[in-house]
């Protein structure tokens, strides 16, 4: 039986083998769930929730709602316990990621792909933005950046300016590029 640690570990060399470029976020608040992973790739971000062995489904629900709002694809990634039954908990666009154990190591494999989430708004994805992104992203698309206006605005004038698919991976690219070291500047001062 696998824990969650267990099944990350598997799990981050799996993307990393699958996916070649991708960032990944952990424990990242989105709504009223927080999602296990959120991966970037080129264009999309995908969400993933784990459920281990040891878990039950008891607030999946809610999470597949909030998940949904953001993610262009969503797995659930089970252990064992859960393989045969996480499907009746998930829609059918969901993905399946199982980790089994061996009498070597854990393998991990894909039960069910994933398909495009007809439910994700860009909007909704631009969230994930800080506002120095989504003003670089106006910049560089030839529009005014907005300094002065809330995040929901710019994020309005955003989607409402740039096709979703150019958008989708400006996104993506800000997240991948984004700087961390931004942050300990401004806590050390």
């Amino acid at each position: 039986m696998l824990h969650d640690g267990q099944i990350r570990e598997i799990l981050f060399d799996y993307l990393d083998e699958r996916y070649g470029k991708i960032r990944i976020f952990e424990e990242k608040n989105i709504k009223s769930s927080r999602a296990d992973i959120i991966a970037v790739i080129d264009g999309s971000i995908i969400g993933m929730e784990i459920k281990s062995d040891f878990d039950s489904y008891t607030r999946l629900a809610a999470q597949v709602k909030n998940y949904d709002k953001y993610c262009d694809f969503n797995y659930a990634v089970v252990g064992r316990t859960h393989k045969n039954g996480v499907a009746e908990h998930i829609p059918a666009y969901w993905g399946i990621l199982a980790v089994d154990e061996t009498e070597v190591d854990p393998v991990i494999y894909e039960v069910r792909a994933a398909e495009k989430n007809p439910k994700m708004k860009t909007e909704n994805k631009a969230a994930f933005l800080w506002k120095r992104e989504m003003h670089a992203i106006l910049a560089a698309n030839g529009f005014p950046r907005y300094v002065g206006k809330s995040r929901r605005f710019i994020i309005g004038k955003m989607t409402e300016k740039i096709s979703a698919d150019k958008l989708a991976h400006d996104i993506t690219d800000a997240l991948f590029e984004r700087d961390y070291s931004i942050l300990s500047e401004i806590f050390e001062k």
